[in-house]
């Protein structure tokens, strides 16, 4: 039988016409000639898929290759992105077929995560995917960035402004180092760091540059700060009224971030400071004098989805012993159905194993990659009566188990 919308990665001369169903499903503009070779640059066309309807792209998806930080181990991940679908084809199940077959390949490749921020958080909980981590917002108002007095200090840390293309290695080694210990980022090659740190002035609006701030010691870089500014005065009283951008800062230590923040919370004539995408365990949090004064606004970052059960629990590691059977429900893959005997020992080192026993929780796909991360508890999906538990303490114990520290935190949207 043929298919309505046969599915396939598109060609390099089908690429503005992909793109242009992107424009359409999220209101955007054309690529410039600026952009089009950075875009390019990443885009990897064998992970692209378009839903044709006879010659032209009325539904697109496409993923990246990523490196990607779970607890206590770096894993090959699927980052997907690029999903949409012409306004004049929705609903007609043509984004559920391209997200299954996307998922097959993800799995078929022999990766057993697949990652995603949602655009809308309503729609990929029908895939497999679950809330796996969670970002703040700051918004900081004059006189309100003052740190608490016991916040730790350096002497030999040292504060250095530069332009952010020059230090980019120094904003390298601290992003790799912070990458060792933090689920959720995903290791950056010179095409990511172009994309962090692009900065064309048609898109700067009012905003100045993009400026950077290192915070190091002799021994070299130990945190930085991406940020820019937007300078205002009230024209009538003569007041500044300007405001800082926090785009991504990144610290190794304590101290860094006491320093860097100290810094950009003290910056003459701006009366606010926003910093978006934080983790929600940002120092910050336990820095400032008054933490009320942050404002955070808490909303869902990555989407996890577990695409081969066994080998993505054996992968990450726990933060305790654990033995426990799971059944687990998936709409998609019949293969990730339990149970499931999952044991990790006292190394934090897991095994899952079929098993033909009785479950001591069930759960669905969703549920696990949601909590796979370390970034959002079972206890309290079973709270919300999306894990049921059959043996007493299983769900406490394996909620335990999952849990990280530090919390996952991606801090850039892809």
């Amino acid at each position: 039988m043929t298919e309505r919308y046969p599915i396939r990665p598109i060609t390099p001369d089908e690429f503005d016409a992909f793109h242009l169903v992107d424009q359409h499903a999220f209101h955007g503009s054309p690529i410039t000639a600026e952009q089009r070779p950075k875009i390019l640059s990443r885009f990897e066309f064998d992970r692209s898929l378009a839903a044709f309807d006879g010659s032209t792209p009325v539904g697109i998806a496409g993923a990246f290759s990523f490196r990607l930080r779970v607890p206590g181990a770096n894993a090959a991940a699927a980052g997907v992105s690029w999903v949409g679908v012409l306004p004049s084809h929705r609903r007609r199940g043509i984004v559920r077929q391209i997200m299954h077959r996307q998922l097959a390949d993800v799995r078929d490749r022999g990766e057993a995560l697949a990652v995603l921020w949602a655009s809308e958080s309503g729609i990929y909980g029908r895939y497999g995917y679950g809330r796996a981590s969670w970002t703040d917002t700051f918004t900081i108002r004059r006189g309100e960035g003052a740190l608490a007095r016991d916040v730790p200090t350096d002497p030999k840390l040292r504060l250095r402004i530069t332009e952010p293309e020059q230090a980019r290695a120094e904003l390298a080694k601290v992003y790799d180092t912070v990458l060792e210990t933090r689920p959720g980022f995903f290791a950056r090659n010179d095409s990511w760091w172009n994309r962090v740190l692009d900065d064309p002035e048609t898109n700067r609006k009012d905003r100045s540059p993009m400026r950077c701030v290192l915070a190091e010691d002799n021994d070299g870089p130990r945190g930085y700060a991406l940020y820019s500014g937007v300078g205002r005065w009230d024209d009538d009283l003569f007041l500044p009224d300007g405001q800082l951008d926090i785009q991504e800062l990144i610290t190794a230590d304590p101290a860094a971030s006491a320093a860097l923040w100290g810094d950009l919370l003290n910056r003459d004539l701006v009366t606010s400071i926003r910093a978006a995408i934080r983790p929600v365990d940002d120092p910050l949090l336990f820095q400032l004098a008054d933490p009320r004064r942050l404002r955070p606004a808490v909303i869902d970052g990555l989407w996890a989805r577990l695409t081969d059960l066994p080998a993505a629990l054996s992968l990450r590691r726990y933060a305790c012993p654990v033995d426990v059977v799971l059944d687990v429900h998936d709409d998609i893959f019949p293969q990730n159905e339990g149970p499931w005997r999952l044991t990790v020992d006292e190394s934090g080192e897991a095994v899952c194993d079929p098993v033909d026993k009785a479950a001591d929780l069930s759960l669905g796909i969703a549920e696990l990659g949601a909590a796979y991360l370390g970034g959002t508890r079972l206890g309290a999906l079973a709270a919300a009566g999306r894990v049921t538990q059959h043996r007493a303490g299983a769900l406490a114990r394996l909620s335990a188990a999952m849990s990280w520290d530090p919390a996952p935190w991606c801090p850039v949207i892809f």
